[in-house]
């Protein structure tokens, strides 16, 4: 029984992994389209890393919502519209811990404009929301 409040209640795809040796392992997906060397941050292994992937997953995703926010406001997200994510891996009191920062670039579009946007995307991005209140995230529309 699942008690989470925002319990998903129709699921429209579940993306699969096997991964082997951790940090200095691999990683492929079940339909092969992702099939990556892994590499603990700082090293000189020849993979990505967990961080890396997870910015590249949440910037994707917020693109994504900004699009859908645009579309309720009736206009359109400009070309050259990009989310430059950095994810730090770090230490606090209780251990390993994330923190993040997205810098949004919405270029042409009013201030006021482009923050609505934002505030609506990271509201409804399903990587905002699973970090909301479990990181700390700095968002900034440049």
């Amino acid at each position: 029984m699942n008690t989470i409040d925002n319990a998903v209640q129709k699921v429209l795809y579940t993306g699969k992994t096997h991964t082997t040796g951790g940090r200095e392992g691999s990683a492929k997906s079940s339909d092969g389209r992702l099939d990556i060397q892994l590499s603990s941050p700082g090293s000189t292994g020849a993979g990505t890393n967990p961080e890396q992937l997870f910015a590249a997953g949440w910037s994707a995703c917020f693109i994504g919502a900004m699009g859908f926010a645009a579309k309720q406001l009736k206009i359109a997200l400009p070309e050259g519209t990009a989310v430059d994510a950095e994810v730090d891996l770090g230490m606090g009191d209780s251990g390993y811990l994330l923190q993040a920062r997205l810098h949004v670039k919405l270029p042409g579009l009013a201030d006021e404009v482009a923050k609505e946007i934002v505030a609506q995307a990271h509201q409804t991005c399903p990587y905002s929301k699973a970090t909301r209140g479990n990181i700390g995230v700095e968002i900034k529309v440049n």
